[in-house]
């Protein structure tokens, strides 16, 4: 004889769809937190561009002040529109807030800490792969420049680009170089996501 008794409902949870995953169970841990996955590599990738500037950084200023000897010699003419210029920094930028005194050399120092720490936590919230990179070159230049201002009580500064007697920068260091095209790249790409804004429908 058929067995007419009626099958026992099975629990809404236990019940399952095609992919084999229970419906109404929790999704998988990873997937949850696939997003935090995502900003946990870009913070990653950040953080080691960061320190590989930084280092790169370091090592050219150990090169033309030990080996170069730069700050005896003043100044190495390379190429036709590059030199190796000596250039004792003692204020942020093109000359501004110069520290003469021992205060404001440290006032100077925890001014641009205070910036570097904000630019870290800017990178740790930081969704966007090429806003924490140009956000990288920015920590690892500010942390190179931090760290002679602290040594020396000035920034050194060595690359001497120049057309004739004409310079389109001042002299500068590869943490300043890498500062300036972090900021360039972030203004890009504020530009950008500015333009890629729908146009306006018109009336």
């Amino acid at each position: 004889m058929a067995d007419n008794t009626p099958a026992t409902p099975r629990h809404p949870r236990e019940s399952e769809d095609p992919r084999g995953v229970g419906i109404g169970h929790e999704r998988p841990l990873g997937s949850r937190f696939r997003g935090n996955d995502v900003e946990g590599r870009h913070r990653t990738l950040a953080l080691g561009i960061a320190a590989a500037i930084f280092a790169f950084d370091q090592l050219t200023k150990y090169i033309v002040m030990v080996p170069l000897q730069l700050q005896r010699r003043s100044v190495m003419e390379l190429f036709e529109i590059f030199d190796l210029r000596w250039v004792e920094n003692r204020g942020v930028s093109m000359g501004f807030l110069t520290a003469d005194t021992d205060f404001g050399r440290w006032l100077l120092v925890a001014m641009t800490a205070a910036i570097a720490t904000g630019v870290f936590f800017w990178i740790w919230r930081e969704k966007n792969r090429g806003d924490a990179i140009a956000l990288a070159l920015v920590l690892g230049g500010a942390l190179g420049n931090i760290v002679d201002r602290a040594r020396f009580g000035y920034v050194v500064d060595f690359a001497d680009l120049h057309f004739g007697e004409w310079r389109p920068f001042l002299i500068f260091n590869v943490g300043d170089a890498a500062i300036t095209i972090g900021v360039l790249l972030l203004l890009v790409r504020a530009l950008l996501t500015r333009d890629k804004k729908g146009p306006r429908k018109e009336q």
